[in-house]
C-alpha cells in the first residue's frame, strides 16, 4: 500500500476512535442530566413528605432542587452540544473512509494494470519487453 493509502487507513482508525469519544461523552452527558432531574424529583418528593423536615429548611430544600434542575439543564445542553460535535465526527469518518477506499481501489487498479503489462511483455518473442 502506498504512503497515502497508509496515512488514510491511520486516518480512518483515528476518526473511528474519535467518533467513539463523542458517543460516549455525548452518552455520560445525557446520564448525568437524567440523575440530576431524577434528584430534583426526589428532593421535590421529600419536601412535599409528612416527616420531611423542609418546615425547618425550605431554602436548603428550594436552593438543591433548583441546583439539580440547573445541572440537568446545563448537562442536556452539553449533550445537545456532544451530538453536533458527534455529527460532525460522523461526516468526517465518511469522508475519510470513501477516499481510502478509493486510494485503495486506484492502487488495485495501478497493480493488474502492472501484472497485465507484465503478461504482454512475457509474451512477446524475447520475452523481456524490449520493442
Amino acid at each position: 500500500m502506498t504512503t497515502r493509502g497508509k496515512r488514510l487507513k491511520k486516518l480512518v482508525e483515528v476518526q473511528g476512535k474519535l467518533k467513539a469519544l463523542h458517543e460516549a461523552r455525548h452518552a455520560g452527558h445525557l446520564a448525568d442530566a437524567r440523575r440530576a432531574e431524577d434528584e430534583a424529583q426526589a428532593l421535590a418528593g421529600r419536601f412535599q413528605a409528612e416527616d420531611s423536615l423542609s418546615g425547618l429548611f425550605p431554602e436548603l430544600y428550594h436552593r438543591r432542587i433548583a441546583d439539580a434542575v440547573d445541572r440537568g439543564r446545563r448537562r442536556r445542553e452539553d449533550a445537545a452540544a456532544e451530538a453536533d460535535r458527534l455529527a460532525l465526527a460522523s461526516a468526517r469518518t465518511t469522508v475519510v473512509e470513501r477516499a481510502y477506499r478509493e486510494a485503495a481501489a486506484s492502487e488495485e487498479r495501478a497493480a493488474e494494470d502492472r501484472e497485465r503489462l507484465e503478461a504482454v511483455a512475457r509474451r512477446r518473442p524475447g520475452g523481456d519487453g524490449a520493442t
